[in-house]
């Protein structure tokens, strides 16, 4: 359900990157596709506990990196965000309606390509780990 979710959502992304469309459906699907790693992780963890022992053990790092993929792209999001604020020469209150509007949109998609590539990244990883990529 992880993989299904990180690819659809990557997917979405993807396109709405390349397209140059902000997408506000991409946010909620890429959420949920988060959501289903975050239960992944702890069904993994539950299950360990419960003394099932994976195939080998770099399992345990492509099931867990997925979560640390995930914050890390969270990070470099809000990092995107920043360095577009500071490409702007004036205060951005002085900005006009319309340069405000661009400005927003050009971070919205630096951002949808940052978490495109992470979740990119992370359907990587979660194919690993459930045998679907050599």
């Amino acid at each position: 359900m992880a993989l299904g979710a990180n690819a659809l959502a990557a997917a979405w992304g993807a396109v709405a990157w390349l397209r140059k469309v902000p997408s506000t459906t991409f946010w909620p699907v890429l959420r949920v596709a988060q959501a289903t790693v975050v239960v992944e992780v702890l069904v993994g963890v539950v299950l360990w506990l419960d003394g099932l022992e994976p195939p080998d053990s770099l399992h345990y790092l492509y099931g867990v990196a997925p979560l640390f993929v995930a914050l890390v792209s969270e990070g470099m999001r809000v990092g995107a965000a920043q360095r577009e604020v500071s490409d702007v020469e004036v205060d951005l209150d002085s900005l006009d309606r319309r340069s405000q509007v661009l400005l927003a949109r050009r971070i919205v998609l630096r951002e949808i390509g940052v978490m495109t590539i992470g979740t990119l990244l992370v359907v990587t990883l979660l194919g690993r780990a459930a045998g679907a990529l050599v």
